[in-house]
């Protein structure tokens, strides 16, 4: 058993045969799919899973902690089942791919007393930008 659905078991989650389906296509590789990717793969394995029940079982995963939904300019948002691993990302500007990247350092640390304006900071997000090797090779 893969371990988004060991998680999800473990949490008492009702596993519906279309629920497994998008946690079985989310989990493995830790690529980020769109809500339309994760469709397109869950319905090679359920032919008759809808779009809604895709769009709302992402929902769900995403208010359980579970999936992290990755905002990227404007672009489809991205589904990142790595949520209980501390990591940063790396998008192409060019092409939108996502990679998983693991910084050495606190990245609350680099936040100064004086730059917090009294906030009690639990959390920081920093997305790095650039063009992955394919598109800096394009013509």
């Amino acid at each position: 058993m893969s371990d988004l659905l060991e998680r999800l078991r473990g949490r008492g989650w009702r596993l519906t045969s279309q629920r497994r389906v998008v946690a079985e296509v989310l989990d493995g590789e830790h690529v980020h799919l769109t809500a339309d990717e994760v469709h397109a793969r869950a319905v090679d394995r359920l032919p008759e899973i809808s779009r809604a029940t895709v769009y709302n079982t992402l929902g769900e995963l995403v208010g359980l902690g579970e999936v992290l939904e990755v905002a990227t300019d404007g672009r489809a948002k991205r589904y990142d089942p790595n949520a209980h691993h501390a990591h940063q990302h790396l998008i192409c500007s060019g092409c939108g791919a996502i990679r998983d990247v693991h910084p050495q350092g606190d990245p609350l640390a680099a936040l100064p007393e004086a730059e917090r304006f009294g906030f009690a900071v639990s959390g920081a997000e920093i997305t790095y930008r650039g063009l992955c090797p394919e598109c800096v090779n394009r013509p």
